[in-house]
């Protein structure tokens, strides 16, 4: 071993002398902290990094839907909802530490161009989606965490440990002074390389956003108003099939005038979204996860009255004469998915796989597989071919969309009390969409909404926001926002009898 020691040591020696004066500079073909962030491209790269899934825990993956009332799983009741949540629990300790990660990048590239690239207008851009980046992480941490530790420089670790946490009145101006030079430096679109990424109304949008957590309902309004005035987005209504365009909206693939803020999937760049748990068991999937009979009940019928209320529900056919989301949230029994006809009766022990023409057995009834689904429902929304033949999901998942900042900006106008038309408008244009219909059109329909009085346009937009965005990370924020998760986890979970009982039951 000594021997070793002494040659190797010889050689750097020998290395050493030969090329002493070249040993103190980087290798042009390498990166290092101190010459990085030398061009346009290397500070894009770094602002790329901010773009993965892995910083987006609790928004992606259905994180925050599996807890809440909207969500239905065979084997697991998650930590929220079962009360078993800690401070050491690794999902939030992953989940705190990618938000300072996140942060904290944001922050070196702010730093890098201030130094390098004062004054340089090619940097500006990408200054300003440093600043949108800076922002949006720390808004999202003051969200769910209150007071948080809060720099704006690089740290060192010794400081970093005697970091403590910072009252959260102190840093909302900080964090919205963020989002404004992002504003103001970003532009109504932006994409580089064929590349979508954040805009101005992004950052108008997420900054409205914090603004009504914080019970800022007047500048959570204006800025929804600005975002709405500037006619940049819209929402997607379906050319070829209009009375499908909410449905549809969540298979497109591509980024239309809706999405404010998504992250994209792609099976060939392995960014993707695992989806086995919500399809058939029939159509190779294990039906561990479906959207609840809670949610079910949460939609209107076609006259727009809660199905308690309603003289046209039917409990022995709950999908018929719904809100047309409901039938695109769930798969109704007896139409296809996958390829796949979905038959959870007892008494339907063969399907058709319309894929081969031919009968299959039933795994998604009782009668024939013990495990399937517990409540005899199926997530249809965004579901399509790809989630059966790759079991991988390729569909872009909105963190911001149109829809959201015309119901915020409703939200707000209710909670101040300025109920005027265009609050309505706001919601009816969202209830619109789902019938297929313009605004316009959508007057003559009877779940129009016209009513004015705070309490009850509070219970409509509400629900509205529950149907509207069903399964996409936002009924746990809504929740907590309204002071209602204590109520939302004191409720029963409902589902069917087991195998032996269900014939009996039907």
């Amino acid at each position: 071993m000594k021997k070793i020691i002494y040659c190797a040591a010889a050689v750097a020696a020998t290395i050493f002398a030969a090329s002493c004066v070249e040993l103190d500079q980087s290798s042009p073909s390498s990166a290092s902290s101190e010459n990085w962030y030398s061009t346009t491209q290397q500070v894009t790269t770094s602002l790329n990094d901010l773009y993965r899934k892995a910083f987006y825990g609790v928004q992606v993956e259905f994180w925050t839907d599996r807890r809440t009332d909207d969500w239905a799983q065979r084997d697991n009741a998650y930590d929220f909802t079962n009360g078993s949540v800690t401070s050491a629990s690794s999902t939030y300790e992953t989940f705190w530490l990618n938000s300072y990660k996140a942060t904290s990048r944001a922050i070196r590239v702010i730093e890098a161009i201030n130094e390098k690239h004062a004054g340089d207008a090619a940097y500006d851009k990408l200054l300003a989606e440093a600043y949108f980046f800076k922002a949006y992480f720390y808004a999202r941490s003051t969200i769910m965490w209150g007071d948080i530790p809060y720099y704006d420089k690089t740290i060192d670790i010794a400081t970093a440990k005697t970091m403590k946490r910072a009252p959260q009145d102190s840093i909302l101006t900080l964090i919205y002074n963020d989002f404004d030079k992002a504003i103001a430096g970003l532009d109504n679109t932006n994409t580089l390389d064929g590349v979508y990424r954040v805009t101005k109304g992004a950052a108008r949008a997420f900054k409205a956003k914090l603004a009504l957590t914080m019970k800022d309902y007047a500048l959570c309004a204006q800025l929804c108003k600005d975002i709405i005035d500037s006619g940049v987005y819209d929402l997607y209504y379906s050319t070829s099939n209009p009375k499908n365009s909410y449905g549809e909206f969540f298979t497109s693939k591509s980024y239309g005038c809706e999405g404010i803020y998504l992250l994209a999937n792609s099976i060939s760049y392995e960014q993707t979204q695992a989806i086995k748990s919500f399809v058939l068991r029939t159509a190779g999937g294990n039906a561990v996860a479906q959207p609840s009979w809670d949610l079910l009940a949460a939609y209107e019928d076609t006259l727009g009255v809660t199905i308690d209320k309603s003289t046209i529900f039917n409990p022995k056919d709950p999908y018929e004469g719904r809100d047309p989301r409901c039938c695109m949230t769930f798969v109704r029994p007896g139409t296809s998915v996958y390829g796949v006809v979905f038959n959870p009766d007892p008494d339907a022990t063969t399907v058709l796989d319309e894929t081969t023409g031919k009968m299959v057995k039933n795994k998604d009834t009782k009668t024939n597989d013990v495990y399937a689904s517990y409540y005899s429902t199926c997530l249809r929304k965004g579901a399509q071919m790809e989630w059966r033949t790759e079991q991988k999901n390729e569909n872009p998942e909105y963190l911001m969309r149109f829809a959201d900042v015309l119901l915020m900006y409703a939200e707000s106008k209710i909670e101040l009390n300025q109920i005027d038309e265009s609050v309505l408008s706001a919601i009816n244009r969202v209830r619109a969409r789902a019938y297929g219909l313009t605004e316009k059109a959508y007057e003559s329909h009877p779940s129009y909404v016209k009513v004015t009085d705070q309490t009850e346009l509070r219970k409509i937009l509400r629900r509205e926001r529950r149907v509207e965005f069903a399964w996409e990370g936002k009924r746990f924020f809504d929740l907590r926002r309204w002071g209602l998760l204590k109520k939302c986890y004191s409720t029963h979970v409902y589902g069917h009898p087991g195998q032996t009982k269900l014939k009996d039951y039907k």
